[in-house]
């Protein structure tokens, strides 16, 4: 039961770095400042960041050992999250991203962006 639960968090935390890796993606072709690293091949753990602008920064971390959502504006930490209220922020933020109305959103990537946010 222990190997089979191991197994599935280690596909969780893939499926979770392979969507992130979209949505930096997306958000740069909207106009944003955003990354994904991945550690290794096997894609065990991420980090991405994306910049609100005006000093606005979010930073989220997945590996095997946890999940965290960091917020931070001029430098200083406003707010840090772990597990699942990190991930429900995270889709805060794609909604934000989602509806909000920016100048240079095409037609492709606006679809690209509702696929991404589909699969999270």
């Amino acid at each position: 039961m222990f190997t089979r639960l191991a197994q599935q968090h280690r596909q969780f935390v893939q499926d979770l770095v392979m969507t992130l890796q979209a949505l930096a993606i997306v958000l740069e072709n909207k106009g944003y400042l955003a990354s994904c690293y991945t550690c290794g091949g096997e894609m065990n753990s991420g980090s991405f960041m994306v910049s609100l602008g005006d000093g606005h920064l979010i930073r989220f971390l997945v590996s095997d050992y946890g999940i965290t959502w960091t917020e931070m504006r001029d430098d200083r930490e406003l707010m840090k999250l772990e597990g699942a209220e990190a991930i429900n922020q995270l889709q805060d933020l794609a909604d934000l991203i989602k509806y909000q109305s920016h100048p240079t959103v095409s037609a492709t990537s606006k679809s690209d962006f509702d696929s991404v946010l589909r699969s999270i």
